[in-house]
Formats: C-alpha cells, sequence, structure tokens
C-alpha cells in the first residue's frame, strides 16, 4: 500500500462513540487504508503532523437549503467552513426540480418566502438546465464541489409539476394527481435523491402572504406518496398545533404505511415552552411501536440576527428608516446618524402586533456572542433598566456600532426559559438528529450553517453551566449518527475502507468568527457569512479542500446519487 495521505499522532475521535486514541492514519486515494499506532508504512505522497489535534470524521449536514446555491457555485458556503463534508439538499418542501418552464416563476416566489432567498438572485442565478427531477440531479452531478452534496425531492415543487395553479393554490389533489406524484417522487428516488420532503408550517408562505402548496395536504397525499418511494426517508416540518394528537397520528400513520424513517423538525417554542417534551414522548412510543421516527434538533437558539446592514431589525417597517433603506450602508449609517432622522425613526412604531414581538420584544435581543447562551440580564431591555435609557434608543445606539455593522440577536426557539438547558435534553435523546442549520437559506438574517463549531466549542469545552457533553458524543452526532440516518453508510466513521472525508482540528484554538455580509451571490445579492479558526484541515474523498482557514482550490466533493452500503 503506497498511501496518499498520512496524518500522524494523532488524537482520533472516530464516531463509534468510543473514548478519543491516538494513532496513525493512512488515505489511498478516497478510502481509508489503515489506522493504527505508529504505521509501518511508506511515507505518502503528503504528510501531515497532527500531535495535539484531533483527528474526526467529516460532518454530515442533513438539513441545508443548497438547491440554488448548487447549480451556480462549486464552494458550499458557510457549512464547508465548519467541517461539513456532505450536505443533504431539498429540505422543507421546497426546492426547484421537476420544474415547467411555465411555473418557475411560482417556485421562486415560494423559496423566496420560505427561505428568504431574493427573486433577482434566484431569477439570475438559476440556469434552469433541467425539467425533471433526474434532469436537476444531472445539473447537480456535472459541477464539482468542495464537499459532496445529496439532494431530496420537494413536495411543492412536485404539487406544483402535476397541478399548476391548483396545486400553488392547495386545491385538494385528484386520484391522478397523487398517483403522478407518486410516479415522480419514485423516480426521483430511483435516480439518487435521499428522500422526500413536505412542509405543513403556517410560517412557510411567499412575500405575498399565500400558504406553501403543501400545508393542509392530505394524508391519502402523503401516504401514497410515501408509499411509492421504495427508498429514502421522509422529512417533515410541521407547526404540531392543536390539535397536536390528530397532527402526530396523521404523520405517524403516513410513516407507518410508507415503512419509510421520518425525520421532523422539533424546537423549544416561547409559546408552548414545554411542548417539545411531549413531542419527544410520542417519538419514543413510535419507536417502541417499531417506527423509525427521530426529532431532528439544533445545538442552539434558532432566531433572527438584527443590524442595519442585515434583512430584519426593530425599525425596518418604520417609515423614516424605509427612506434611506435603499442606500448602500456606509450612506445610510451616515443618514441614521443624523439626529433628526434618529427620532423620526424612534418617535414611530411598529404597527403590525405579530412584527412587534418579534422585533421589538426588547427582553430578548442580546448582542451577538459566540456561545449563543447569553443570561436574560444581558438583554437590551435590563440593560437599558440599569442605565436609565429607553430601550428603542439604546438598541439603535448597539446597532451604531462597528461602523453600523454590529450585529444583535433574537432568539426565537430553544431559549424559552432564558438558557440552553432544553437543547441538551432534546440533543442527548436518542431519537434525535443534529440538523436544522439551514444552510443556503434565511441568508440575510440568519448563519446558522456555522452550528457543528459552536457544538464542538459551547458544548464540549466552554459552557459555564452544568452539563457539557463529552467530545466523542458530539463528533457521532456530527458525522456518524447523521450519515447513517441518511442511508450514508460509507461515510462519518473513521474505519478502514470507508471514504476518506476528515477533519483535523486544533480543539483549543478552534471558534466561530463574527457573520459577515458578502455581497457575492448574483446579481449582487447579500448573504452572511460566519467562518473559524481551528481547522488545521479539512479532507473530501482524500483531498484536503481547506487548510488553516483557506481554501486550497480542490473541488473534490460531488453529487451523491442513493444510498451507500
Amino acid at each position: 500500500m503506497e498511501p496518499t495521505l498520512v496524518i500522524r499522532g494523532g488524537t482520533l475521535v472516530d464516531g463509534t462513540g468510543a473514548s478519543p486514541f491516538e494513532a496513525d492514519i493512512a488515505l489511498s486515494g478516497d478510502r481509508i487504508a489503515a489506522i493504527g499506532r505508529n504505521l509501518s508504512i511508506p511515507r505518502g505522497a503528503e504528510e501531515i503532523e497532527a500531535k495535539g489535534r484531533l483527528v474526526t470524521p467529516g460532518f454530515v449536514d442533513i438539513h441545508t437549503h443548497y438547491d440554488a446555491q448548487a447549480t451556480w457555485t462549486s464552494k458550499i458556503l458557510s457549512s464547508s467552513l465548519h467541517g461539513v463534508t456532505t450536505a443533504l439538499l431539498g429540505n422543507c418542501g421546497v426546492g426547484f426540480a421537476p420544474c415547467r418552464p411555465e411555473h418557475r416563476d411560482m417556485l421562486v416566489a415560494l423559496m423566496e418566502g420560505v427561505e428568504d432567498l431574493p427573486e433577482v438572485v434566484l431569477t439570475e442565478g438559476l440556469p434552469w438546465n433541467w425539467e425533471s427531477f433526474p434532469d436537476y440531479l444531472d445539473a447537480l452531478d456535472s459541477r464539482p464541489y468542495d464537499m459532496d452534496v445529496a439532494a431530496q425531492v420537494p413536495h411543492a415543487a412536485l404539487r406544483v409539476h402535476v397541478m399548476g395553479k391548483r396545486g400553488f393554490e392547495r386545491e385538494p389533489a385528484t386520484e391522478a394527481d397523487r398517483a403522478e406524484m407518486a410516479r415522480l417522487a419514485r423516480e426521483g428516488i430511483a435516480a439518487g435523491a435521499l428522500g422526500f420532503s413536505t412542509s405543513r408550517a403556517i410560517a412557510h408562505k411567499t412575500l405575498a402572504g399565500e400558504p406553501t402548496p403543501t400545508l393542509g395536504a392530505a394524508e391519502i397525499e402523503l401516504a401514497e406518496i410515501g408509499r411509492a418511494l421504495g427508498g429514502g426517508w421522509l422529512q417533515v416540518i410541521s407547526d404540531f398545533d392543536d390539535p397536536a394528537e390528530e397532527e402526530w397520528e396523521r404523520l405517524t400513520r403516513v410513516a407507518r404505511l410508507a415503512g419509510r424513517p421520518m425525520t421532523f423538525s422539533l424546537l423549544q417554542r416561547e409559546s408552548r415552552p414545554d411542548f417539545w417534551r411531549w413531542l419527544l414522548d410520542r417519538v419514543s412510543e413510535a419507536n417502541a411501536e417499531g417506527l423509525r421516527v427521530t426529532g431532528q434538533v439544533m445545538g442552539r437558539p434558532v432566531g433572527l440576527m438584527f443590524g442595519w446592514e442585515l434583512s430584519q431589525h426593530p425599525f425596518l417597517t418604520r417609515a423614516a428608516y424605509r427612506e434611506v433603506a435603499h442606500l448602500p450602508i456606509d450612506e445610510r449609517v451616515t443618514a441614521l446618524r443624523d439626529p433628526a432622522r434618529r427620532a423620526r425613526i424612534l418617535a414611530e412604531l411598529t404597527d403590525d402586533p405579530a412584527l412587534r414581538a418579534r422585533l421589538n420584544n426588547y427582553a430578548r435581543i442580546y448582542r451577538l456572542t459566540p456561545d449563543y447562551e447569553p443570561p436574560p440580564e444581558a438583554s437590551v431591555l435590563e440593560t437599558a433598566k440599569r442605565e436609565r435609557r429607553d430601550p428603542e434608543d439604546l438598541c439603535y445606539d448597539w446597532m451604531l456600532e462597528e461602523n453600523g455593522r454590529a450585529i444583535l440577536n433574537r432568539p426565537l426557539l430553544n431559549y424559552a426559559n432564558g438558557n440552553l438547558d432544553a437543547i441538551r435534553e432534546m440533543v442527548t435523546h436518542p431519537h434525535t438528529l443534529l440538523g436544522l442549520g439551514d444552510g443556503g437559506a434565511h441568508v440575510g438574517y440568519i448563519c446558522d450553517a456555522s452550528a457543528p463549531t459552536h457544538l464542538l466549542t459551547h458544548w464540549v469545552r466552554d459552557r459555564a453551566r452544568g452539563g457539557r457533553l463529552p467530545v466523542e458524543f458530539a463528533v457521532q452526532r456530527l458525522s456518524a449518527d447523521n450519515a447513517k440516518a441518511i442511508g450514508l453508510r460509507d461515510r462519518g466513521l473513521l474505519k478502514e475502507g470507508l471514504k476518506a472525508d476528515l477533519n483535523i482540528i486544533d480543539f483549543e484554538a478552534l471558534s466561530l468568527h463574527r457573520p459577515e455580509m458578502r455581497y457575492d451571490l448574483p446579481a449582487g445579492g447579500k448573504r452572511l457569512v460566519q467562518g473559524a479558526t481551528g481547522y488545521d484541515a479539512t479532507i473530501v474523498s482524500g483531498v484536503v479542500t481547506r487548510r488553516h482557514g483557506e481554501e486550497t482550490g480542490a473541488l473534490p466533493g460531488k453529487l451523491v446519487r442513493g444510498t451507500r452500503a
């Protein structure tokens, strides 16, 4: 065996959950060839000294929205900056295939509203060199990437493709409609999709307010599609609103009839702070029955980032702000510093009560910190009380810091009690998976694709409160558990014969960067990107793609078609 790359003396965290151990690891081509202490093998074409470093499998991100981005670029940012070597696209029932030319505007409008990708970015960026779902996979397969990508068949695209405007407007599907959707979903799985996704969330709607086409889809529609798949999993997002019992029973009946695993988004809500426990109890019961149901959870709060340069902030809808919102950021900040304009903005109110609860709850707005777990007393409201100031006035000033580019944090989910204790229970439950990073979506006010780095820094190394997580558990969650769940058993572990996707991590130096706004999307569209320090190397298919935070230029990643033994 003549290795192509040998990593010497690292501390291996192999993805099995076993304790870390020191060993060498030799790669040959795109496979792990040998693992052992002081391997007696020829020198590799490249050698990396990893003494004092963690060596882990590459991470698998099971909840992303790079469906558009992957058609116009080979760089899957921000996920590839955080040790991710495989990303699953096509979540939440939204995507761009299958799609007839006359239906493109509907899918663009839906993605714009549901996932915050501006229409002009999608219109200019999407090449539309596909119509069927297999065609879309062929388009992805024609491009190299800095990581592997895999796809799911999105329910909304199926509905619109088969039913046209009737599907977009949520009319009931006929027997013929259902049969055609089922056929196309099976065709997608046969072409290489790893699952089928749908949304039953009220919040998922176009900017014009139209709900996602899949909201309230009949049980028979889901069941017939699920039963036809023949492979992959069912990915669901639901509000589980009253009566929650009926929705739960509906979804588990679908999973039972389909004979497929089902995963759903599981988060702690401000309005129902203990409801997640009820759902986890139902998950345990379903698995005891023999169903394969998992709650997909997030290791930190899910919410909004606020700032003058971002797409969301407390003064967004006020007329005096809207007058200058179109200006380039430096000119906008100059205008916002003007005392007269400031007074006008602060004198106005946010009209919509729902938006006020979202944007102007100053007890729930904090400076953005790397741990994402600020204490309640650090909020805008509590700080303003101590300083005897109006909270809106203080919030305005906080956002003007860093030349008007300061970022504030408004956690909406997973922070109901002012800490992350609920997250620890969700993350450590035997029937949950780590996901929900939403990479590629909500690009103007969310950047949760950095969650793998946060898990390792905050939960494993730094958390001041009790309940840290062992590094071997965290790595297993980020790699092997997710790879197994989506049927990719050729990765996620450091094991001889498996795919050579790895990270070499300087654990003590590992840290999150502040998110930065870039204007590099098609049509000059903006997006938040968040990097990290501490990844000495990320390796995909045996090739180093990033070294000490910098791209190597190598693009060994490709589309993964179908499950892997």
